[in-house]
């Protein structure tokens, strides 16, 4: 029988958008657990509430029958396990020029106890060449590694709807059989029927992941610098995009501007291709990498314009949302605080509504409940995405936003 027909003990470390859409699509067909060292999220998921914002995730936990546990409990998680995929974070670290991945062999030490012979699948975003290092620090182990091409908000259907997936093998592994049962595990639990999978290297499994967001920060980045272009200029920036996308080779798609390209992902995994590319000859990855923060330079000083700087001090700009995406609750990677930090550099308050932020406060700036008082205090709000509740103070509104998406 298939391995892909078995019922089988996976572990699943670490719950963010990741981690917890895989033990979601697994549990409906094999017995999960999901292992995280935050009791607040653990004991959220045990009571079928997700602990992210995702509409899918939290739709699956409330009615679908699931074989799925979360505990932070090492011993519970990993005895035993046939399983373990590893989606703990790997925050980029600019001292080093490299991901931190100590939270990767913290679940590698538990495995070592409870579950050496596992079969170990990395799912979170490493530097190229990462996995074949860890074959030689941990012998004997069957590591793995298969990126994830996932949106915050929406990290559940994509996992159901994938537009492919990627198995990275190490050379000559004697355990390619299990590799393929695993994709089989990831295909047989979607909704999507015809997925195109791919077996290759490790180290190229790594590149496709960062070589796919770096060219969706290209992407975010052409736009922007257009509309940069076309501000500047006085000209019509959705006229233009209109007509630059109808060309089939380019497509109408990904180009909405914005103030820069931000989240969990994009911002870390563009600095570790760029920090990969050492000693190797590059132009357009790090002007990816600047790009981004000169966009972020223009859209803070044409806002200051706008509100009467310098000749006015007392203006008060009003972030609208912190998150800087729909149906995100990632506050810590949008790319609004590189707006509010160069406002505040030139001496100027800035207030901030955000509904989901339970603080008073966020980097030095009045966190504001009621959106009426916002708008009332408000010299100019700036908006990421509009929203039909910022209607009645279109005249205080800077925003980028010019295509709707349904």
């Amino acid at each position: 029988m298939a391995w892909s027909c078995i019922i089988k003990k996976i572990t699943v470390a670490g719950t963010g958008y990741v981690g917890l859409s895989n033990a979601v699509l697994l549990s409906q067909n094999n017995m999960v657990t999901a292992y995280d060292i935050l009791q607040e999220k653990t004991d959220k998921i045990n009571n079928k509430i997700s602990p992210i914002t995702d509409k899918e995730i939290q739709e699956y936990l409330n009615t679908k029958k699931l074989n799925l546990t979360a505990t932070t409990d090492p011993k519970q998680a990993f005895e035993n396990a046939e399983i373990i995929i590893i989606s703990t974070p790997t925050n980029y670290d600019p001292a080093v020029n490299y991901f931190d991945t100590k939270s990767i062999e913290n679940v590698l030490e538990h495995v070592k106890i409870y579950a050496p012979n596992a079969l170990l699948v990395i799912k979170s975003t490493v530097p190229v060449g990462y996995t074949d290092s860890l074959l030689g620090k941990y012998s004997g182990i069957k590591l793995i590694f298969s990126p994830e091409f996932l949106r915050e908000g929406s990290a559940l259907l994509d996992n159901l709807y994938p537009s492919r997936i990627i198995i990275g093998v190490p050379k000559n592994a004697p355990y390619t059989d299990l590799s393929k049962e695993f994709a089989e595990l990831l295909k047989s639990s979607a909704l999507k029927k015809d997925i195109d999978i791919l077996f290759m290297g490790t180290a190229e499994a790594e590149s496709v992941k960062l070589f796919a967001n770096s060219y969706l920060a290209l992407r975010v980045s052409f736009f922007n610098e257009l509309d940069t272009y076309a501000d500047r200029r006085g000209l019509d920036t959705a006229s233009i995009i209109k007509g630059v996308c109808l060309d089939p080779r380019i497509g109408n798609y990904y180009n909405n501007p914005s103030f820069g390209y931000g989240g969990y992902c994009l911002p870390k995994d563009t600095k570790q291709l760029l920090a990969n590319y050492n000693e190797v000859p590059n132009n357009i990855i790090s002007a990816i990498v600047d790009a981004n923060r000169t966009r972020k330079d223009y859209i803070a000083d044409r806002v200051l314009d706008i509100a009467g700087f310098p000749q006015n001090m007392s203006i008060v700009i009003g972030i609208y949302r912190l998150t800087m995406k729909s149906d995100s609750d990632n506050f810590r990677h949008s790319s609004v605080h590189g707006i509010i930090k160069r406002i505040k550099a030139k001496g100027i308050k800035t207030i901030i509504y955000e509904p989901n932020y339970k603080e008073k406060n966020y980097f030095n700036s009045d966190i504001i409940t009621d959106l009426e008082d916002f708008k009332k205090q408000s010299t100019v709000i700036i908006a990421n995405r509009l929203e039909p509740e910022l209607e009645d103070a279109t005249g205080k509104i800077f925003t980028r936003d010019l295509f709707k998406r349904d």
